[in-house]
């Protein structure tokens, strides 16, 4: 007996000294929740620290606006047309293998952009941050949604967003403080943090979801969707900024134009599709869907036109524009974890109604900022926007994940993230075809490089219409989105 309890007991040790609890826990859904906020946070930190960076990084790198705003474009169009394939492989292979795998590639991502020397370098580097945020995109709503019941899933994703707008607010603040050293650090960053996210979850997550019956990958599928959809979102962005009769945008129409038809028809007859597309039989996924990518649509342009507006129209420095842009999160801080209880107890159809209708207002009346306007009135206003998104986001996704079967989680998370991100895309182009229609270059080579502050109120004035005239487009979408999250089905998660 005395050589058995000496085999066992050093075993016992190791399982006390392991970090984390195991998955039959009622507690390992809040070790689980850390390391998908902890995603959330590396991806909303760097989004803000990047775009308060861009009027210097136009400075530093000398390039143009069209390579300055790929290097945001990049990024999300390679997270966008790769996280359907990031979602499908985690339902193959494990989700924890595929999430801690992102984090690693973010990394090494983040450093190599950190030490490019122009403008074409740092793009090919932000498609490789893309390649790696596809991976964390798809598989963080689809982890809190396997560890948590389902009468408490918008709760956590109410903490989750909740986190992403601490990003939000830290973002852009630390971005300002990181230029001011280099803007090389805006990228460094990045790498403790997400090594420490790799860490994390390779001793905490566990395995939950069985891995999808239907085994093999759609890889013609994949190749059409993939070719397709970027051809799209090449078209649409370069279109706003070159012209609608550049020959590369009407190549990127017409492949899409022929190959995403063709994508849908190779889904419907495949064995083991890269996307179900029966899940969006379900009215609730499908209603909760567009509304997903109308949310995009509007948040992201957003925060584009207000980094040049107080950077370019009002002349503040990078950390000022930063703390003037914290109204935004703030409000999404205080409402996304409130939002989710509510919506756990009471059914997400009104709060996400009405989260959109409060963005509306909002957006409505940031048409009454100027050149000379006080912080009073953008910081009442961006706060309204934000506290709209907070009501609106984590009811949404619980009631898109709670919708779909377990095994399908995986692309479900897929699809939220291609529909959310390819309206940020649609969103940029857009406010970059409105905001520089009818200005002259110089004026616009000023105000998007952050020296616009010398310029007197009639050379900024088309500006300031043209920035009105986006808001105004803004709150049209968002009462769409109101209007299509009112005609979904309720959704009350503990029926």
């Amino acid at each position: 007996m005395a050589p058995m309890s000496e085999h066992v007991a050093p075993t016992v040790r190791l399982r006390r000294r392991r970090v984390g609890v195991e998955a039959s826990s009622p507690n390992y859904k809040w070790w689980a929740l850390s390391c998908t906020s902890l995603g959330m946070l590396l991806a909303a930190t760097n989004s803000g620290t990047l775009i308060i960076a861009l009027p210097d990084l136009e400075r530093s790198l000398h390039t143009s606006l069209l390579a300055l705003v790929w290097v945001i474009l990049a990024y999300m169009i390679a997270s966008t047309v790769l996280v359907l394939s990031a979602g499908r492989l985690s339902d193959l292979f494990g989700r924890k293998r595929a999430y801690v795998g992102g984090f690693i590639v973010f990394a090494a991502a983040s450093l190599g952009a950190g030490f490019a020397a122009n403008g074409d370098q740092l793009i090919l580097w932000r498609i490789v941050q893309g390649v790696g945020s596809a991976f964390l995109f798809a598989n963080s709503a689809a982890l809190v949604t396997d560890a948590f019941p389902r009468e408490q899933l918008g709760v956590a994703m109410g903490a989750n967003s909740m986190v992403a707008a601490i990003g939000l607010v830290l973002g852009p603040v630390l971005g300002g403080a990181l230029v001011g050293i280099s803007w090389h650090w805006v990228f460094w960053f990045n790498v403790p943090l997400a090594l420490a996210g790799a860490g994390w979850g390779a001793v905490v997550l566990r395995e939950l979801a069985k891995h999808d019956g239907a085994r093999g990958f759609d890889l013609g599928g994949t190749a059409t969707f993939v070719v397709g959809l970027t051809g799209l979102v090449l078209a649409v962005s370069r279109g706003g900024l070159s012209g609608w009769n550049d020959p590369i945008v009407i190549g990127g129409f017409a492949t899409a134009a022929v190959l995403l038809p063709a994508w849908v028809a190779i889904e419907h007859r495949g064995r083991a599709p890269m996307l179900d597309l029966v899940i969006f039989r379900d009215r609730m996924f499908a209603a909760a869907s567009v509304a997903t990518f109308i949310n995009g649509l509007v948040r992201f342009g957003l925060m584009f036109i207000f980094v040049f507006y107080f950077q370019g129209a009002q002349g503040n420095s990078p950390i000022t524009a930063g703390l003037k842009l914290s109204p935004l999160a703030v409000g999404m801080l205080i409402a996304s974890p409130l939002a989710g209880r509510y919506a756990d107890k009471h059914g997400s159809r009104a709060l996400a109604a009405a989260g959109m209708l409060v963005t509306a207002v909002g957006l409505a009346l940031m048409t009454a900022l100027g050149v000379n306007s006080s912080f009073a009135l953008s910081a009442t206003t961006l706060a309204i926007v934000g506290v709209g998104s907070g009501m609106f986001l984590s009811p949404n996704t619980a009631a898109m994940m709670g919708a779909v079967p377990p095994h399908r989680r995986g692309v479900a998370a897929g699809a939220r993230m291609v529909l959310q991100n390819t309206g940020s895309v649609l969103s940029i182009a857009f406010v970059l075809a409105v905001v520089t229609a009818a200005v002259p270059k110089a004026t616009l080579f000023r105000i998007f490089s952050g020296l616009g502050h010398g310029l007197d109120s009639a050379k900024l004035a088309p500006f300031i219409d043209n920035m009105h005239a986006a808001l105004w487009a803004m709150v049209v979408a968002s009462l769409i989105g109101a209007l299509v999250s009112a005609m979904r089905p309720a959704h009350r998660p503990t029926s």
